[in-house]
């Protein structure tokens, strides 16, 4: 656990979810289990629906839950979708959709401002196909110095910059007393852009979040990983035609669409 000062504010407790990918089952446990932690409020960082999986449910979910969410870069390419590559998950996605809830994933906001000194984005706060916390090497992510952080946090002043993306939970403490946050992926494991299996990333398919506490004008981070019937998972996404990304899914292995 790490903290950054934030600016004199009282207490507050925010869960941060990010990347759900469609994982109805997955976001349902992590429902249950911020039932029990109440937390003043949820953000969800974006990528709300990309995969083989149950992109309507999860969206409809989601709906009803009115979560402050700002807009990944799968959401942009569903909004636009005649401008975007057609690969699987995205057409996938786009075809079980409505035209009003693509337009609505399209109109996302890039990045929000929570407490004027919370910011949360989906990559950098420039772009939503950036990682902020890594950089990849030799087709894996790997941390970036504190140099390169600051470079891509710009002019931020933010206490708190809450991101996603990588599908990488993680902290680091960035200059100008500043906590940056990735609380992984809610629903699809990490993978890596080489689908080779012996330089694969290693990862574990469990549905994961994170719980950021200010007190006393400091930061404090929980991340959360919790168990859940992933099996399911695994025969939605054989029933939609998707074996590869079912056994990916466990075996942590790169299927063919890129730019997680």
């Amino acid at each position: 656990m790490c903290g950054g000062p934030a600016n004199g504010h009282g207490a507050m407790r925010i869960a941060v979810l990010s990347d759900v990918h469609g994982n109805v089952v997955a976001l349902e446990a992590v429902l249950a289990d911020l039932k029990q932690r109440a937390p003043d409020v949820i953000v969800n960082l974006g990528d709300c629906v990309t995969s083989p999986l149950w992109p309507r449910e999860t969206l409809e979910l989601l709906d009803t839950l009115q979560l402050p969410t700002v807009r990944g870069n799968h959401d942009r390419w569903i909004g636009e979708y005649s401008l975007t590559p057609r690969f699987g998950s995205v057409q996938f996605a786009h075809d079980t959709l409505s035209i009003a809830q693509r337009e609505a994933l399209g109109a996302l906001p890039m990045s929000l401002t929570l407490e004027s000194d919370i910011l949360a984005v989906h990559g950098t706060p420039h772009r939503d196909t950036e990682y902020l916390m890594e950089s990849m090497h030799d087709g894996r992510l790997a941390g970036v110095t504190q140099s390169m952080l600051a470079d891509r946090l710009g002019t931020t002043t933010a206490s708190l910059i809450l991101c996603g993306h990588s599908h990488h939970a993680g902290i680091a403490y960035a200059t100008r007393n500043r906590t940056v946050l990735n609380p992984g992926s809610v629903g699809c494991p990490r993978y890596a852009d080489n689908s080779d299996p012996f330089i694969a990333e290693a990862g574990a398919p469990l549905a994961q979040y994170a719980i950021a506490t200010r007190r006393q004008s400091r930061w404090s981070v929980e991340l959360v990983a919790l168990d859940y019937d992933w099996t399911l998972v695994q025969k939605q996404a054989v029933h939609n035609g998707r074996s590869d990304w079912a056994r990916g899914f466990v075996a942590h292995r790169a299927h063919e669409e890129h730019g997680s």
